[in-house]
């Protein structure tokens, strides 16, 4: 999986590219823990080429969200997200968990 990071003013833009699964997902987290890290807590995770979601991505980002939100320090929000991942996110009861932007472009003026 490829994962590339952009920075902003106001936020970061991830923006995995394949799976996130039991495999895939300690690079997500690592790349995810890079910007926390450095306080920035406004995170776009631009899902538009992630293909397959697993329970692991799914805990990640719960994780993160928990992280982001603590304080009222931020937030994770989800750009781009495909019918397949929307379904899942939906099942699992956590769609009304995070905020779903068509774009990246309206993510980012999210913030």
């Amino acid at each position: 999986m490829e994962i590339s990071t952009t920075r902003y003013k106001r936020c970061d833009v991830i923006k995995p590219v394949g799976r996130i699964d039991a495999y895939t997902a300690p690079a997500l987290e690592e790349a995810l823990a890079t910007v926390t890290d450095e306080k920035r807590f406004n995170i776009v995770m631009d899902l538009s080429d992630v293909d397959f979601l697993s329970s692991r991505g799914l805990w990640l980002l719960t994780e993160v969200q928990k992280k982001c939100r603590r304080y009222n320090r931020g937030e994770l929000v989800l750009a781009g997200v495909k019918k397949e991942i929307r379904d899942t996110l939906n099942l699992a009861g956590l769609d009304g968990y995070f905020q779903f932007y068509d774009n990246v472009t309206a993510a980012v003026a999210s913030f």
